[in-house]
């Protein structure tokens, strides 16, 4: 189904991979430009060099969580106009259920940024962020950058990255996102899909195949193939959204007639042009896939990349689901009771709920083969319930105008406006113990919106749309599509672009510098924070020692959502499920910070053993102790999975974190949200010498970061003496570092 070849591959005109006998003549460094992500990033860069790019973007993205800090941030960073298009979508805090008027407050703030810095804004329920992209602003050859993980647009044959808040700030202060010139992964693609097997058992087929061993971490995978030609536009876009689940950087695919095709439906032919790579390309690594052998995938909590084919979990449920269970133990920390094995009835998996939504689920192609499943049949009136999401209203319109909305509601499925909140936590919420299958993005712990620190637990297991629909025509057992026979419709999609011209907000290129911003009570600046010190006194507030820590984890989705725009009231969630009493050690940290801020000598009190210890370090005698900054710090062993929010980092800040110490960062995104924020994104080889609530020392520091120290020593602060290890940095650009010294983003764009 999935061959995963590392070591280079050379490819003639994206489809045959060249063997050895043919490969004389061919130099790697000249065919590894012949590449399409070679093209698009270099077409892009303002760098003059091809390996160290600094991107500039032709549009961005942001959604109603993250919006508000960033045009915050921008502002008081100078920033007086949008330079280049930037789109603030409305589709996460939506509802108003929780906080009072505080996510509306946040939509007129939004709209009166766009209006005055001159932006687009698009309502609430109108589109999913990444669906409206794909709609009105994708075009081949284009770059976007958006503050969501799942900003993916590779399948219009644009390359676009996800990344935290801090990233698109800089792009609106006409700065650059600067990083190594990245490898690219060719992800060639033969044979055609057998009927019932959608995109995302596609996507959960590839995620499993390279997530765990990092196969294609922050590369960029190039689609090729003639097996794309077999894919209709949409199929494309809910394989490619889900790449962000591999940790791959960004996409980008092969176009073609039907990709032509898209752009002249949605009234933009001119953003269409034929992409392929250039002649014979060198590739760092292959996936092959071979469409004809893809089954309905099932992803088990907890994670995307914990996929089984619905055959083989239908015959071996007991030991697969008894596997799950050891495994989510270890990760809930035994906190509540977590089974699957009692869902299990006459040897097959019986589920609670099933969810089509989002960027990845709630597609025209998907909810018309889901119609086409359930039309003429009956979800039941027990325990399992469906609802699905079209993702934007002239989806939703299409749907309604070809009859499939009326098939999906008669048998008893409920139908919502265009919401993210199945994906993260804020809306279909299950029941305790419950299991619920959905077509979204992401299964990390608490997704779903239970709390486990109140005792609550229910799970998430990813499908395709269309086995969903098949497992609500059995009443909840676990059927994959493939074993129906269906007759599907496929009918054409007209898209009404008057939906969106009736009611969003097109500014750009016409700021309005007189419009007074509209501020809510929770809308907040961000707090002053300090330059980094000479030195730091760190105190370890969380250990965290799973082999991969979620952003889920580090600021929890779901409800905290409202408080996005305060930054002190959302980081009193910073790790509250999964280490609750973090925030409480953090803030005795910050206090001791505060008054050493304020002049007052802490090092005098209850740091005076520290401080003595610190006189005993080479070199320390007499330091002044007024010059060794004290803060929190979090470890964990691989932080950072997961969602590209900022809150992530920023929320360590707030409470006084200094620093992170991991083996490696999961992401790219999470370790820029860090040095954006003026966290050390420190690495730390083998096991940590330290536990939790131990005190570390790291002299120096200021100069190291400075000076480019390799190698930084740090001290261990033990009631018997001192011990040393060390740590590094890894690779900072002279503009990270000096956002490090200067103690965060705003900071260094005040200066």
């Amino acid at each position: 189904m999935i061959r995963c070849v590392s070591g280079g591959s050379f490819i003639r005109d994206g489809r045959i991979v060249l063997e050895k006998e043919q490969l004389q003549g061919l130099d790697r460094e000249a065919c590894r430009k012949n590449t399409m992500a070679y093209a698009v990033l270099q077409a892009h860069n303002t760098s003059g060099d091809p390996a160290r790019l600094k991107l500039k973007f032709d549009a961005m993205a942001s959604h109603d969580i993250t919006y508000v800090g960033i045009i915050q941030t921008a502002r008081a960073s100078g920033m007086t106009e949008f330079p280049l298009e930037y789109v603030l979508t409305n589709c996460h805090n939506s509802l108003c259920a929780v906080g009072g008027t505080i996510n509306e407050d946040d939509h007129l703030f939004g709209l009166s940024a766009a209006k005055k810095y001159g932006g687009v804004y698009i309502p609430a329920h109108q589109a999913v962020i990444h669906q409206y992209m794909r709609e009105m602003e994708a075009g081949c050859g284009k770059m976007i950058l958006g503050s969501d993980s799942h900003t993916r647009y590779g399948a219009l044959g644009t390359m676009a990255i996800g990344e935290g808040g801090p990233e698109l700030c800089k792009q609106l202060l006409g700065r650059t996102y600067d990083i190594d010139c990245p490898q690219v992964v060719a992800v060639r693609l033969s044979g055609a899909p057998r009927p019932g097997v959608g995109p995302q058992d596609v996507a959960l087929a590839l995620i499993g195949a390279v997530f765990k061993d990092g196969f294609v971490k922050n590369r960029v995978l190039e689609f090729i193939g003639d097996g794309i030609g077999s894919l209709g536009v949409e199929y494309r876009n809910g394989i490619d959204v889900m790449t962000t689940e591999t940790t791959c950087l960004s996409s980008i695919w092969m176009t073609d007639a039907l990709v032509e095709e898209y752009y002249k439906e949605h009234g933009r032919p001119a953003d269409y042009r034929r992409m392929e790579p250039a002649g014979t390309a060198y590739y760092d690594a292959l996936i092959e896939i071979n469409l004809s052998k893809v089954e309905p995938m099932i992803a088990l909590p907890f994670h995307p990349s914990n996929t089984y084919t619905i055959r083989e979990l239908n015959e071996h449920a007991e030991d697969i689901l008894a596997a799950v269970e050891r495994s989510a133990r270890e990760q809930l920390g035994g906190k509540v009771h977590f089974s699957l094995r009692d869902k299990i009835r006459d040897g097959r998996l019986n589920v609670d709920q099933g969810v089509i939504a989002g960027c990845a689920g709630g597609t025209f192609d998907n909810l018309c083969d889901a119609g086409d499943i359930i039309g003429g049949h009956s979800i039941g009136n027990g325990a399992f319930s469906m609802s699905v999401y079209p993702s934007s209203q002239p989806t939703f319109l299409a749907l309604t105008e070809n009859g499939v909305i009326a098939r999906l509601m008669t048998a008893g499925v409920t139908v919502r406006s265009a919401f993210c909140g199945p994906c993260f936590g804020a809306g279909d919420v299950p029941a305790n113990g419950s299991l619920s299958i959905r077509h979204s993005t992401r299964n990390f712990p608490n997704r779903e919106g239970s709390k486990p620190g109140e005792g609550q637990i229910s799970s998430v297991a990813l499908m395709d749309a269309r086995s969903i629909a098949a497992t609500a025509v059995n009443g909840g057992r676990l059927t994959g599509a493939d074993t129906l026979e269906i007759s599907y419709r496929k009918p054409p999609y007209l898209f009404h672009s008057e939906v969106y011209h009736n009611r969003c907000y097109y500014g750009f290129g016409r700021p309005h510098p007189e419009e007074e911003l509209r501020f809510g009570p929770n809308i907040a600046d961000w707090p002053a924070m300090p330059a980094l010190a000479d030195h730091l006194l760190l105190r370890v507030a969380s250990f965290i020692t799973d082999p991969v820590t979620t952003t889920d984890e580090l600021i929890p989705s779901g409800e905290t959502s409202s408080y996005r725009s305060n930054p002190e009231r959302l980081s009193e969630f910073a790790l509250s499920r999964k280490d609750p009493e973090y925030v409480g050690i953090a803030k005795e940290v910050r206090a001791l910070e505060r008054m050493r801020e304020a002049g007052d000598n802490p090092y005098q009190g209850e740091l005076r053993p520290f401080y003595e210890r610190i006189l005993s370090i080479a070199g320390m005698d007499g330091v002044d102790p007024m010059q060794i900054g004290i803060g929190s710090l979090v470890y964990a062993r691989k932080p950072g999975d997961g969602s590209a929010r900022e809150q992530a980092a920023s929320c360590q800040k707030v409470l006084g974190g200094w620093a992170n110490i991991a083996g490696e960062y999961a992401t790219k995104r999470y370790r820029s949200n860090l040095i954006n924020w003026g966290m050390l994104p420190f690495l730390l080889e083998g096991e940590p010498p330290f536990g939790r609530l131990d005190t570390l020392f790291v002299p120096d520091i200021r100069k190291a970061v400075a000076e480019k120290w390799e190698q930084i020593p740090a001290y261990l602060l033990k009631e018997d003496g001192v011990s040393a290890f060390a740590l590094k940095l890894g690779s900072l650009t002279d503009d990270e570092r000096q956002i490090i010294l200067d103690g965060c983003l705003i900071n260094y764009y005040k200066k």
